[in-house]
């Protein structure tokens, strides 16, 4: 029996994928649906890619809930250039995934998230890897819920290195700084796993041969998809020598925390020029306990590439 319910608030790109599998093969957590947000592509294809990966990765059960389409502070959304070249056009490299059968629900995201927090309290998990739209949105329809949700896991920020936007900003949290901020600020429990521990779990062609060694359609979908990321991560990030598990890592933390140094800090993200979308501790804060929020540091990197391959070559063996 699962320990906690999770939902994943998913821009989907290759390395949301790659959470949706992570999520799936932990059984610690039941996955109740996934949420739809912008940023690597729009958020009707979000929907589709979440849908189309659920079938494909044996668990079509999932529901798929469409969240808001743009920023808090902006009227439409456009996919940075950046983005599609790192994801591809399509979000998952270019891949043709078989279309799923199922359809997005109809009740909204922000709804979804409401609802389950009243329904599953401090069993509930959530864990956003896009922009914090949708949380931000639900947490102003419902100021209640910051204190029933059990924890709210994301993958944004950058606390002790640069940002891969700016100098100072990570792209989801550079999506919608105000969103950002307004779940920063609340009383929600938070972990925030940033670039800082992000970066440093990677993964590269061999690991990818060894999901197309199984023979089977999901290891060989995921290997065509992850092998486009690593191609654009030698474009973009030479140095690393491998393509980042930034989603994934969040699902993983959320569910052992073990996983990363974490740093107890009240935080704040900046939402003016020149610092917008920067997350720094609060300076207003600043002599008031940590009781809520904490920022992952350092991470145990070679026992979390050990479990994400354990894990996801055994789902991927099944379908």
């Amino acid at each position: 029996m699962a320990e906690y319910k999770m939902i994943l608030d998913l821009d989907t790109g290759i390395d949301d994928a790659l959470a949706i599998a992570y999520a799936l093969a932990t059984p610690e957590s039941d996955l109740i649906g996934i949420v739809s947000s912008y940023g690597n592509v729009l958020v009707e294809r979000a929907c589709q890619n979440s849908l189309d990966l659920l079938e494909l990765l044996g668990h079509p059960e999932v529901p798929v809930f469409k969240g808001l389409s743009h920023s808090s502070t902006t009227n439409s959304f456009s996919v940075m250039p950046i983005s599609a070249q790192i994801h591809g056009k399509n979000g998952v490299g270019e891949v043709e995934v078989p279309k799923a059968k199922r359809q997005v629900e109809a009740q909204s995201g922000v709804d979804f998230f409401i609802e389950a927090a009243h329904k599953y309290q401090d069993k509930l998990i959530i864990v956003p890897t896009g922009p914090l739209t949708n949380l931000a949105a639900a947490i102003q329809k419902d100021p209640t819920i910051v204190d029933l949700i059990g924890n709210v896991t994301l993958m944004g920020g950058a606390l002790t290195v640069p940002g891969n936007v700016t100098p100072v900003t990570e792209a989801n949290i550079n999506q919608d700084p105000e969103a950002a901020d307004i779940v920063f600020r609340s009383n929600l429990n938070l972990t925030m796993v940033g670039l800082d521990v992000t970066t440093r779990t990677l993964l590269t062609n061999k690991e990818t041969a060894s999901w197309r060694a199984l023979g089977t359609l999901a290891g060989q979908k995921y290997a065509d998809i992850v092998d486009y990321y690593i191609d654009a991560y030698k474009v973009t990030s030479p140095h690393l020598g491998g393509c980042a598990l930034h989603d994934p890592l969040a699902v993983a933390v959320a569910v052992d925390p073990s996983l990363v140094d974490l740093l107890k800090l009240n935080m704040k993200v900046d939402t003016k020029a020149p610092f917008a979308g920067r997350t720094i501790g609060d300076e207003t804060r600043i002599n008031d306990p940590a009781l809520h929020t904490k920022a992952a540091v350092n991470v145990d990197k070679e026992r979390f590439l050990d479990l994400f391959m354990t894990k996801l070559t055994a789902l991927f063996k099944a379908n």
